[in-house]
């Protein structure tokens, strides 16, 4: 069997950061390793990429030579003699320059070419890790996932296609592995059939980490971060957090839609439909238990599990007391925001239906405010729907746990912490799952109903310890 390890972009940022990395790749068993860019590096490349699309090809060459200068001093640092890992670097920067200079001369970045720029961090980190590995006596070579991922063009959110993945994924991987090689892939990228370099979205290294391990059909995937696993709250918000030793697939999925930073959103799917158990652990901790997160939770007592939220949104309601009975009506609403493109975080609806509140990005609320007003412009004039409002800045907060199914009083416990602390709560919505329960506040309140929901439940049996 395999092991997946995936390390993120603050595991990869200095060289005590990768020798820490190679400790933990050298104790793994039949290691497959995937990579992030380097922390922040994908950021400065999409800044790169927007400013020669002005036509500032100077100050983007410059940015990006400032790039590439960090990826040669940290392979010198970590690897000074491995000539074939800096001859890959300097190969790639110089295409990647040439890039930015086509983006310039144009002065447009299409989502492809912005691929093709943003893969240059994943592709730097794979070769600096496997020259860090190989400098350890490790037999290392990176593996770049144009070759393996399998995506459609839909260039920066490409869409896995998993079969053929796989396929490639077994192909390319498990011989290398069977013969005592430890492959670096690079996370965050793919390829289409055509062998267009596309990317999987923001954070996504994750979700590259879980297609390989459903892929290889390895015993478990290791998302190495710099936090020791999931935490009950955001220990920032929250000093009395603790990491949490397990976590259901669903919950993490309800926890990382809600603005848990620790897991991409998409990332457990494959390891779901695989049943493979994923653990996030600490690079810089990596005794620490962490989190395992597999099909099922065993019982712990716990109900409310951990609390989370997410704030810079807005509250959109559509309001009229003719609204009700009206076939149809709630599909306009959303129709108009699939056309506008524009993501929805949370839905609530009285049983009356004289009101539809939706939760979206605070910047796109008027945007949305104003097409919701043109596609009701009839309903509006004839005062079926009164009014279409916005609301912001707002925040939603979301208690999660598996313990929280078919247990009475959780909504009551939930919603009298929040009186006592005088939190006023502007809209609600609960799945029949019940492993959720999610209101919005005022932005100003995000970070005492986050306390106090925490503190309500914190009495609760703590969860099993991992293992």
């Amino acid at each position: 069997m395999t092991t997946v390890l995936k390390f993120g972009g603050t595991s990869l940022a200095t060289p005590d950061a990768l020798e820490r990395v190679a400790r933990i790749v050298r104790g793994g068993r039949a290691p497959v390793v995937v990579v992030s860019a380097k922390a922040g590096t994908t950021n400065a490349l999409i800044a790169a990429s927007r400013t020669a699309a002005t036509g500032d090809v100077v100050t983007a060459e410059t940015a990006m030579t400032r790039l590439a200068a960090s990826h040669d001093e940290l392979l010198r640092k970590v690897a000074r003699k491995d000539g074939d890992a800096a001859a890959a670097l300097e190969e790639l920067a110089q295409r990647t320059k040439a890039l930015v200079r086509s983006v310039a001369i144009l002065h447009e970045c299409s989502p492809r070419s912005q691929d093709a720029i943003a893969s240059y961090g994943e592709l730097a980190s794979a070769e600096v890790v496997a020259a860090t590995l190989r400098a350890h006596g490790i037999d290392a070579l990176a593996v770049p996932a144009t070759g393996i991922v399998v995506t459609d063009d839909a260039f920066g959110n490409a869409a896995p296609v998993f079969e053929e993945t796989y396929v490639r994924a077994r192909a390319v991987l498990l011989p290398l592995v069977t013969r005592g090689r430890v492959p670096v892939v690079t996370g965050f990228i793919g390829a289409t059939r055509d062998g267009v370099t596309t990317t999987l979205g923001r954070g996504a290294s994750d979700y590259t980490a879980a297609i390989l391990a459903a892929g290889l059909r390895a015993d478990e995937c290791l998302i190495y971060t710099d936090v020791s696993g999931v935490m009950s709250a955001d220990p920032r918000i929250v000093a009395e957090a603790r990491p949490l030793a397990r976590l259901s697939y669903a919950e993490a999925a309800e926890l990382s839609h809600f603005g848990a930073k620790v897991l991409h959103p998409r990332a457990v799917l494959p390891a779901i439909e695989a049943g493979i158990p994923v653990r996030i652990l600490n690079t810089f901790a990596p005794d620490d238990a962490g989190t395992t997160i597999t099909g099922q939770t065993a019982s712990d007592g716990s109900i409310v599990k951990a609390t989370t939220s997410l704030g810079g949104l807005g509250l959109l309601t559509v309001a009229g007391a003719e609204m009700s009975g009206i076939p149809g009506f709630a599909a306009k609403v959303f129709d108009t925001t699939a056309a506008e493109e524009v993501s929805v975080l949370m839905i609530s609806q009285a049983s009356s239906e004289n009101s539809i509140c939706i939760v979206v990005p605070a910047d796109t609320a008027e945007r949305l405010k104003a097409a919701l007003e043109r596609m009701l412009a009839k309903e509006l004039a004839y005062h079926d729907v009164e009014r279409v409002t916005v609301e912001r800045p707002i925040a939603v907060v979301a208690a999660v746990g598996e313990g929280m199914r078919g247990t009475p009083g959780v909504a009551a416990r939930v919603f009298g912490a929040l009186g006592r602390e005088g939190v006023n709560v502007i809209a609600i919505a609960q799945g029949s799952s019940e492993r959720n329960i999610s209101f919005c506040v005022g932005e100003a309140d995000q970070v005492r109903a986050v306390r106090a929901i925490h503190q309500e439940f914190a009495r609760e049996p703590a969860t099993v310890r991992a293992g």
